[in-house]
């Protein structure tokens, strides 16, 4: 049982610690292992140090990413709302020109009502002296003789 303990936390340490005070062969290879097996434990804590570190970098980096996708998103969905509402205020501005026009042409009809019932009771004179009517020479009527006239001169020569 407890070899397995040493075997488990020590075995790797140890091993190396001994392999290398076998390789440098110093004066005094007690203080060299105590050393050795205290950079060991350094060198240990720091690569887990930085397991944790690449692990939280890894985890920030998804996070960013997400992040990133939601901003990318979120200014999607902004660019379709603004779009719609661009969409929605040309809709009310081509409705309110529509009223426009319809008002616009009501009030028209409605002046050339007024103007058609003011002018039936005029003479094609009066129309036409009016500004901006077409200036139409007056016609004189002379006195002809009528068609029946003529056919009936035309019967009495036969």
């Amino acid at each position: 049982m407890e070899s397995s303990y040493l075997q488990k936390h020590l075995g790797t340490c140890l091993t190396q610690g001994l392999a290398e005070v076998a390789r440098v062969r110093p004066g005094d290879p007690i203080e060299y292992l105590a050393l050795w097996i205290c950079k060991y434990k350094e060198n240990v804590q720091m690569e887990r140090q930085r397991e944790k570190e690449m692990v939280d970098l890894e985890r920030e980096r998804e996070l960013a990413l997400m992040e990133q996708e939601m901003l990318e998103r979120l200014r999607a969905e902004e660019l379709l709302f603004q779009q719609q509402q661009l969409a929605f205020q040309m809709e009310l501005e081509m409705q309110e020109k529509e009223k426009q026009k319809a008002e616009e042409l009501q009030r028209a009809q409605e002046q050339l009502e007024m103007e058609a019932a003011v002018d039936s009771g005029k003479t094609l004179a009066e129309i036409s002296d009016r500004y901006g009517a077409p200036n139409l020479s007056r016609v004189v009527e002379l006195e002809e003789p009528m068609l029946s006239d003529v056919t009936l001169n035309i019967d009495q020569d036969l």
